[in-house]
């Protein structure tokens, strides 16, 4: 494994898929405990499009999956203002319509090759500046889930105590959606769009499982992200298969086996976790 620092290539590419993986960790802990794992996977297949034009355009890949993201976010609140829809309901009009958008363009004749990055990711062409914006948001991503704590905490386990406490639920988990939507753009050029959503949410469902505690759960998830990011372009290096495709293998796999380790606990979203001296479930 010492060829992953040794080599430039393989060296930027570990930076980037290890910093991503310390952020996506304990933002899943939130997002399962919120039961947000829906709004994930629907926003990194909504935001294909927006990565399609801007690979069409020579535009930077982030660019491209925050239009996506943000296109997608407005199409969603205008469907959920009609109350014969719902807002599930809007989700899955939405994001269907969007991907099937997006492979409409992809099926392009002018699409270039690098299209596969876009499904699948390519950590291997991670540059300087891609690892400096990696860091710059997963770094804001993991301040504002320190700052925002409290506030989760209470929106997460005792959602009808909070408003008393000066809690807002339905604020938090717009917050918690918008930090989401910044992470997934910022994972989306590393792991591509359709696999990110396996190194954010499986470390935290594996967390989840081997832990009551929250404080465990978020700094276990935080280190099975980043190991799963390792051994997946580990194996990415050793077997020559695509990178992306092997973290979200390894990230599936660590969850496969706590779950044989711990076959008796409950799934993620299900579990009893301890705050500010209370315990609240989900």
């Amino acid at each position: 494994m010492t060829e992953l620092v040794t080599d430039p290539l393989l060296r930027r590419a570990l930076l980037e898929v290890v910093i991503l993986g310390l952020a996506c960790g304990p933002l899943g802990v939130w997002v399962l405990h919120e039961r947000r794992a829906f709004a994930a996977e629907s926003l990194s297949h909504a935001m294909l499009p927006g990565l399609v034009v801007a690979s069409l355009a020579g535009a930077p890949l982030l660019l491209g999956a925050v239009g996506g993201i943000v296109l997608a976010a407005v199409l969603v609140a205008v469907a959920a203002r009609d109350a014969r829809v719902g807002g599930d309901t809007a989700v899955a009009v939405v994001v269907t319509a969007l991907f099937g958008l997006g492979v409409v363009l992809a099926l392009r004749p002018d699409v270039p090759a690098r299209l596969a990055e876009i499904l699948f990711g390519d950590p291997l062409g991670a540059t300087a500046g891609d690892i400096a914006v990696a860091a710059l948001l997963c770094g804001a991503v993991l301040v504002a889930l320190a700052l925002g704590g409290r506030s989760l905490r209470l929106a997460a386990f005792d959602p009808q105590a909070a408003p008393s406490l000066g809690t807002k639920p339905g604020r938090v988990g717009i917050a918690l959606l918008v930090v989401l939507a910044i992470t997934i753009a910022a994972a989306a050029q590393g792991l591509g769009s359709l696999l990110l959503v396996a190194l954010l949410l499986a470390p935290a469902a594996a967390a989840i499982r081997a832990s009551d505690r929250l404080g465990t759960q978020l700094r276990l998830a935080a280190a099975l992200g980043a190991g799963c990011a390792v051994v997946g372009l580990e194996v990415s290096r050793s077997l020559d298969v695509a990178a992306g495709p092997a973290i979200a293998l390894a990230a599936c796999v660590a969850y496969v086996v706590v779950a044989l380790v711990r076959p008796g606990e409950r799934g993620p979203g299900l579990r009893r976790a301890p705050i500010d001296g209370l315990t609240g479930s989900r």
